[in-house]
């Protein structure tokens, strides 16, 4: 493919630039429409807000980095960014103009503007972040790179950016002092690492990732003392691959850049979406099943002897002991060294323990956990805290479904890996999709997750 550089070849500046002043267009713009629509006359307290709005998420966006090269990153987070930044400009500006002796908003204008302010500013970062990718699908815009490393992280690096050709990159090669690596031709190697400096010296490659193993410390710490020397734009990318990563991402602390090898998504604005998604359908459900909470605790307290709530410790979120909530469904009540799980035709079960283990009635109790805020509606289901001693040095990662609360249910439950675990095999799918939900954790994923329970719940034969 031919690069084009022509009128985006401005690069990040142009796009920079003309992001700031659209964002200055849209704030002015949805505060005009929104006292327009409502009827209200335009005075100065709305030009000064207008202004100290500008100026606020200017500062803001600056400070976190909104106004950065976004290219070949997700949209999702640049727009999870835009609006934090503009729901703390406007509170901030509102705060101002309340303290001061400007005349106060009226109470529709505080509701109009964010709304409209959010939806423009998402609406045409979106728009343009299509339109940008539009033309760098097609050549412009676009910058060539090349790989310092020829191994399998090199080749999955390039796998992923050439099945995204709106980031605009353009493959010219490897360069590596070994001369052949498995899944790479000689047509693509361009030379050894001193010919990559050369190459760079002479401006003649944008963009140069080292994809080196963590082993050539040495090489990795030379070519980057060379490379200073030149234009090229250089991206270290670390050999952190080998591990099975948990939502990796980089952080800064005091000035070290950091990366994160296992963590939760489940932090910042995330863990109050993920709170008020818990405690509204909760709140909402138990208002439902309250004649049906009544009915199966007068069930269990009448066919047979002992309370009706059966309290088992558990592991919640970071490992530490929580008490779950069940509707007692057995003769006994296991909560020691030694929980033997449930099998068909179990005789511990109490007259009506098999027909509300099947349908999982007997969880029902959980949502008390999960107002508590000791337990989600959705998330990896929380064993007893013998099951997790006796898989914890067996199964790989298996500590890590802890890194988010514990669900009532869950992604593996919902494909089929509930119910009990009589084979190492079953607990390791269990284990293996309770980490997937962990890593694609999303507002929607848990709705669907949801949804599929819902029909699941009543039909899974695998529950005793």
């Amino acid at each position: 493919m031919v690069v084009k550089r022509g009128v985006l070849e401005a690069n990040k500046s142009f796009i920079t630039v003309f992001q700031r002043l659209s964002d200055i267009a849209v704030i002015l713009c949805s505060l005009f429409l929104a006292s327009h629509y409502l009827d209200e006359p335009w005075v100065l307290v709305h030009t000064t807000a207008t202004i100290l709005a500008a100026l606020l998420f200017q500062l803001i966006s600056e400070i976190s980095d909104l106004y950065i090269s976004w290219r070949g990153l997700s949209i999702l987070k640049e727009l999870k960014k835009t609006s934090v930044n503009w729901l703390v400009t406007v509170f901030v500006c509102f705060l101002i103009v309340d303290l001061s002796t400007l005349a106060n908003f009226s109470q529709k204008i505080q509701i109009a503007w964010p709304l409209i302010g959010l939806f423009s500013l998402v609406v045409y970062r979106i728009i343009l972040r299509l339109v940008i990718s539009n033309f760098r699908s097609k050549g412009f815009n676009a910058r060539s790179f090349v790989l310092a490393g020829g191994g399998a992280l090199g080749q999955s690096l390039l796998s992923k950016i050439s099945n995204n050709q709106s980031y605009g990159l353009i493959f010219e090669g490897y360069y590596d002092d070994l001369e052949s690596h498995k899944g790479f031709d000689n047509i693509q190697r361009k030379g050894d690492l001193k010919e990559l400096v050369v190459k760079c010296k002479q401006g003649c490659i944008d963009r140069v990732y080292i994809t080196l193993p963590m082993r050539a410390e040495q090489r990795i710490k030379w070519l980057i003392k060379e490379l200073a020397d030149t234009t090229a734009s250089v991206y270290l990318v670390p050999d952190v691959f080998t591990f099975e990563l948990m939502h990796s991402r980089s952080d800064i602390i005091a000035g070290i850049p950091t990366i994160s090898i296992y963590d939760s998504p489940i932090y910042g604005t995330n863990a109050i979406i993920k709170r008020i998604e818990d405690l509204v359908l909760s709140t909402i459900i138990l208002l439902l099943i309250t004649p049906l909470l009544i009915a199966i605790s007068i069930a269990v307290k009448f066919t047979s002897p002992g309370p009706v709530l059966f309290k088992q410790i558990r592991y919640g979120i970071d490992g530490k002991a929580i008490k779950v909530w069940k509707f007692r469904s057995m003769t006994v009540m296991e909560n020691g060294a030694q929980v033997i799980q449930a099998k068909k035709n179990d005789v511990r079960l109490t007259p009506i323990g098999g027909i509300l283990r099947s349908k999982s009635l007997d969880e029902l109790p959980q949502f008390f956990n999960v107002l508590q805020g000791k337990m989600s509606i959705v998330g990896p289901r929380p064993h007893a805290v013998a099951h997790n001693e006796e898989y914890r040095p067996i199964i790989s990662g298996y500590m890590l479904r802890h890194k988010v609360k514990p669900g009532i249910t869950g992604w593996a439950q919902v494909n089929g890996w509930r119910g009990e675990t009589d084979t190492l095999e079953k607990m390791e799918k269990r284990i293996d999709h309770d980490l997937d939900y962990i890593r694609d954790w999303s507002l929607s994923f848990d709705l669907k997750i949801i949804t599929m329970t819902i029909f699941k719940s009543f039909l899974d034969k695998s529950i005793y």
